[in-house]
């Protein structure tokens, strides 16, 4: 699946969207670089998953937690520096929680997530500076 996003507004409302497809112990690895709309993504993820509080990165905590109708567990991965460390945070326990699992900067820890993740690739548009290229794959996306 592809989307062009003009916005971050656009970005938002396309993980709202994708929230509404999204189940329990779902993982979505966020892959693009500085600045491409990866917090963007996922505030919509957790707005679509009930979640009416801020959403901001969690790069100097590794994880955030929002508690909507589905829990969302927000990771940055960014710091890391490899999945050894990711699994000293607990992340066989928040796979195991009922919630989704939301990973900016996904390929730093590419070998510790399930068979069934989905990928969200966020690149610059060809248009101008503001949009956005957003590829899904993976999960039921394949």
């Amino acid at each position: 699946m592809q989307y062009i996003s003009h916005s971050v507004s656009d970005t938002e409302a396309f993980g709202r969207q994708l929230a509404q497809q999204l189940h329990p112990n779902t993982v979505v690895a966020c892959r693009g670089g500085l600045g491409m709309g990866k917090t963007a993504l996922t505030r919509g993820i957790a707005q679509g998953l009930g979640y009416t509080g801020r959403v901001t990165s969690p790069t100097f905590t590794i994880v955030n937690e929002y508690l909507g109708e589905t829990p969302l567990f927000h990771f940055d991965m960014y710091r890391l520096d490899d999945s050894d460390a990711l699994f000293d945070i607990g992340w066989e326990d928040y796979l195991a929680r009922g919630g989704v699992c939301a990973v900016e900067w996904s390929e730093r820890v590419s070998d510790a997530l399930p068979d069934d993740t989905i990928y969200v690739d966020i690149a610059r548009g060809e248009e101008d500076e503001n949009t956005r290229t957003i590829t899904v794959t993976g999960g039921r996306f394949a």
